[in-house]
């Protein structure tokens, strides 16, 4: 199988929130099965690049991504995890990811273009791979900072022969992102021809909720932490599932679960 991992945060990179430790392993192990993966990630400044030996990769940097109407350029950095046969593609911009926090300030205050950062990172893969040229069967992604990339195959990446093919599993954890967005996600999320309605799955019935909207366009979900299991049960009925689990049985138990949604 041919795995694209896509994810906010990952150890021993980031220790923003659970997805970095619940993460962590999976990507070895699935290439230890001899499956091909590749696996992206936000280059935040807390990342030491030179304690982690990351280098830029110039084949891929060098693209510009659009946000809001403004071009913004991609630089992708690469570096090999400890202890494993894998390399994380990092991406990268100076405007956007090179502050040492992740989605608040030193003073606990949001960032006032967190809804421009995660249409980067989004945008931003979904180009990467392309340029790698390389069609992923399975799109993996995991925590909230992702959320737009199901709703990006399945609406505006479609038709392209790297994604037209590819099924989306969305891993749902505490989500610590949607509380820092502001009104101005709907039109600035809103890429290519996607319009309200499209965004109208990403709103709850105060704020904004990327893990519902993430779970509507995904083909499969699983739950990365049980305390959410209660609050999303009613959007799984009808939709391949795991419920959550923990490492020893989960690791074996998504091999599975990759087979069987692409059966």
């Amino acid at each position: 199988m041919r795995i694209l991992y896509v994810t906010q945060e990952m150890d021993p990179y980031t220790a923003i929130s659970e997805v970095s430790e619940a993460f962590k392993r999976l990507p070895q192990f699935v290439n230890d099965k001899s499956h091909e993966i590749r696996v992206l990630m936000p280059k935040y400044g807390l990342i030491n690049e030179r304690r982690h030996r990351l280098h830029e990769v110039v084949r891929l940097s060098g693209m510009n991504i659009i946000v809001n109407d403004e071009d913004y350029p991609l630089i992708i950095k690469v570096a090999s995890l400890p202890g494993a046969r894998l390399q994380v593609y990092f991406l990268d911009n100076e405007e956007f990811f090179k502050r040492k926090y992740a989605f608040i300030n030193e003073a606990g205050k949001p960032f006032d273009d967190n809804v421009e950062r995660m249409v980067f990172f989004c945008k931003g893969v979904m180009e990467t791979v392309r340029k790698f040229g390389w069609p992923p069967e399975i799109i993996h992604c995991h925590g909230s900072l992702t959320a737009l990339i199901p709703l990006f195959v399945k609406k505006v990446y479609h038709n392209d022969p790297i994604f037209k093919d590819a099924k989306v599993l969305y891993s749902a954890y505490t989500d610590l992102l949607s509380q820092t967005l502001n009104k101005s996600f709907e039109e600035i999320a809103a890429i290519n021809d996607l319009d309200a309605q499209d965004l109208a799955n990403y709103m709850g019935e105060k704020s904004i909720n990327l893990n519902k909207g993430a779970m509507h366009f995904s083909d499969a979900v699983f739950m990365g932490t049980a305390a959410i299991e209660e609050e999303y049960s009613n959007l799984l009925n009808n939709k391949p599932h795991l419920p959550f689990m923990e490492e020893s049985e989960l690791l074996p138990a998504m091999v599975d679960f990759y087979k069987k949604i692409l059966e």
